[in-house]
């Protein structure tokens, strides 16, 4: 379905491409904040009948702009309004978590014409899991509307005893006014007149104050300059690929769009419209892809994770002391603890992943104030890894879900299908994941660097000793030796799960691989098998489990080659990582807006076309933050503060010339660097260097 959504920081809309919330619609349109729908029908009529759509726009995330006009207008032989006369111009956006809609109508009749504009409004207060059919249970009751003024508010107790409202506020003294939720306007306009009808829409949960409603003119202004401040703080990217350049723009906006702020410091949530909460996996992979764009944002979504982190034994939640949470959700179902998602824990790879973040930020930034901060964390998460996460004491990282109403599938392939042997057979946990292990030593490796420039001489030497055994045991226990390839898993008795999946190639990145065998994964992950010329397959064509149409066996996520793609740059392998690239930046050229989506189907690129999955965020942060890897892996980016280096090993794609990538922020300077394509090869170009760090540069010159 089409659909448009904006959102601000916590509250978000999704309507349908006329700007209508109907009724009952099946895919759960309506007005969010706090994983409540405090709107749930919103139509707009004219003269009691719907508008004809122009136009819809939704391109810009935080402002929607949807162009409407009137059906032509007779009832017994009497012209009530001539077809088209009316133009009818929505225009909304969210500041300071209040919805403002701006109605403006203009004639274009040749004479004054008289009609009315109708709003017809709802609110059922349902809980997120209960919109989307994944849950019921106990639930509160309406208590009422309250009509004051030019304002009309619906009231609501929770089973949770939160107290929830919505008030929807207008500029305009009304004709007639329902408690039901209609409000009619009476409008006469001469030829060439127009008038702006401007409502506001605000949710409040329990005591909360409202907030104030602002001229429209000023909240966009503030909210305009939010995003001038965003961009003024984020790495600026230009380049003479213009489907790149506009990939790297959308990323660089979706992302902006995501940000949400719980007290922390701003993070990525997941993705809208169902998953604008934060995630574990999700926020840290995002904010891993804007290391070489805003460093901040992974700080701030480290210090969120980092409140959130598991303080007990809690087989309802999934949790055990030091592990880092997989989703909050902040509705009337988990208040009430009839989901376990407060926040639910069932996550193998969050904490890793947690620290692997961590780790580069370090590396990055050289904010060892950050790490001192998060000290007891990082013990923490180091206790859950070792005590924990690994349940018989193999080195491996395992899931096994305990939760009744948990995930059984704990790694980002979180389907219940999606770890399959050879024969169809779906594994039993506890599941050891392959680049789960990868996660476990890269952040090992990375917190020893740390504690050896620390001079914590013993608990560098300890984790490095940790590290170098789970190499050994992985490559023992993983390699499939008839495949030349590491299986995606081993499964509850310790039997390989020999299905060809993208899985190992987030090893990569860990450099935990020896040459040889990785070599021979980013042979694999490019080979016709796992290639579909639009990007790395998450299964491999042929096996038993594949179907380019499913969630994660066979289709393709723009994350995961991301993550693989991190890998192949940083081990100079730039022709499969070109090559990756490449089919991506073909295949966004089949969606809307230049954005990669969440997933789309397996299917070859000799289709054609690249071929939607049926259900997918639009945005999503770690697809809006793929772009941005794409960025890091051409000029081969990765700094180490600890070492005060930066290595640079650039490449171009075929028919690019120039990327410029000015005030990348490392240490704490910036880095601009330019690198242009010539007869005579590439050229690279420091063109800032405020760093104080060496650049370690192996130029392609003579390409």
């Amino acid at each position: 379905m089409e659909y448009r959504v904006i959102k601000e920081n916590d509250l978000f809309l999704l309507t349908d491409v006329n700007g209508n919330i109907p009724e009952n619609h099946p895919y759960g349109l309506g007005l969010y904040s706090k994983d409540t729908r405090f709107l749930s029908k919103m139509e707009l009529h004219i003269n009691g009948e719907q508008p004809i759509l122009l136009s819809s726009d939704g391109s810009e995330n935080y402002a929607a702009t949807i162009l409407l006009t009137n059906p032509h207008m007779e009832k017994n032989g009497e012209l009530k309004l001539w077809r088209e006369s009316v133009e009818i111009e929505r225009k909304r956006f969210i500041y300071d978590d209040v919805l403002y809609e701006g109605i403006k109508l203009k004639n274009y009749f040749p004479k004054r014409v008289n009609f009315t504009i109708e709003l017809h409004m709802d609110v059922d207060f349902n809980d997120m899991f209960i919109v989307r059919g994944f849950q019921s249970g106990e639930t509160g009751k309406r208590t009422g509307e309250t009509i004051a003024g030019q304002s009309l508010s619906f009231h609501y107790q929770g089973a949770d005893k939160l107290d929830r409202t919505t008030k929807i506020i207008w500029d305009k003294t009304a004709e007639e006014i329902s408690k039901e939720g209609s409000v009619k306007f009476a409008f006469s306009l001469a030829h060439g007149q127009e008038e702006v009808l401007t409502v506001a829409i605000q949710p409040l949960v329990g005591h909360a104050t409202e907030k104030e409603v602002l001229p429209t003119e000023e909240a966009l202004k503030r909210l305009s300059a939010s995003y001038v401040e965003w961009e003024r703080s984020t790495s600026k990217i230009v380049t003479d690929l213009l489907p790149l350049q506009k990939l790297v723009d959308r990323g660089i906006d979706d992302i902006r769009v995501l940000l949400t702020d719980l007290g922390h410091g701003k993070f990525p949530v997941a993705g809208l419209p169902w998953f604008g909460v934060p995630f574990g996996r999700d926020s840290l992979i995002a904010a891993l892809q804007m290391l070489a764009f805003n460093p901040a944002i992974a700080k701030g979504t480290l210090l969120t994770m980092a409140a959130q982190q598991g303080t007990k034994v809690d087989p309802w939640r999934d949790e055990q002391p030091g592990k880092i949470m997989h989703e909050i959700r902040f509705g009337e179902l988990a208040n009430t603890n009839q989901i376990p998602f407060t926040p639910y824990y069932g996550t193998i790879d969050a904490t890793p992943l947690f620290l692997v973040l961590l780790t580069e930020y370090v590396k990055w930034t050289g904010d060892i104030d950050l790490f001192h901060e998060l000290s007891d964390n990082v013990t923490a998460a180091l206790h859950w890894i070792d005590q924990y996460g690994d349940r018989d004491g193999d080195l491996f990282l395992e899931y096994h879900q305990e939760s009744s109403k948990g995930i059984a599938n704990q790694g980002w392939k979180d389907s219940g299908d999606s770890i399959v042997h050879t024969n169809g057979e779906y594994a039993k946990t506890p599941i050891a994941l392959s680049e789960v292990q990868g996660y476990v030593y890269q952040a090992k490796v990375g917190l020893a660097a740390i504690y050896e420039l620390l001079h914590n001489k013993k608990d560098a030497s300890r984790l490095k000793k940790q590290a170098e055994a789970l190499r050994t045991a992985f490559e023992d226990a993983f390699w499939m030796e008839d495949s030349g390839y590491y299986a995606i898993a081993l499964d509850e008795a310790k039997k390989q799960v020999g299905t060809i999946t993208s899985n190992p190639g987030h090893v990569l990145f860990s450099e935990m691989l020896s040459e040889d065998r990785s070599k021979a994964v980013a042979s694999k992950l490019l080979s016709e098998k796992m290639f579909s010329g639009y990007g790395i397959r998450t299964m491999g064509s042929g096996e038993a489990g594949y179907n380019p149409m499913s969630y994660h066996d066979g289709s393709i996520w723009p994350h995961d080659n991301s993550m693989i793609l991190l890998g192949l740059s940083k081990l100079a392998y730039q022709e499969e990582a070109a090559s990756v690239m490449e089919g991506l930046i073909k295949a966004a050229e089949h969606f809307e807006y230049d954005r990669l989506p969440e997933l789309f189907c397996g299917y070859d690129s000799s289709m054609g076309k690249a071929v939607k999955y049926p259900v997918a965020c639009s945005p999503q942060a770690w697809a809006a933050g793929t772009p941005l890897v794409f960025i890091q892996s051409l000029l081969g980016l990765f700094p180490d503060s600890l070492k005060k280096e930066i290595q640079l090993h650039p490449t171009l794609l075929p028919g690019m010339n120039i990327l410029s990538a000015a005030d990348i922020a490392i240490g704490k300077g910036h880095l601009s660097v330019t690198v242009t394509r010539s007869t005579a090869g590439l050229t690279v170009s420091i063109d800032k260097n405020t760093t104080g760090f060496d650049v370690m540069t192996k130029g392609n010159q003579g390409e």
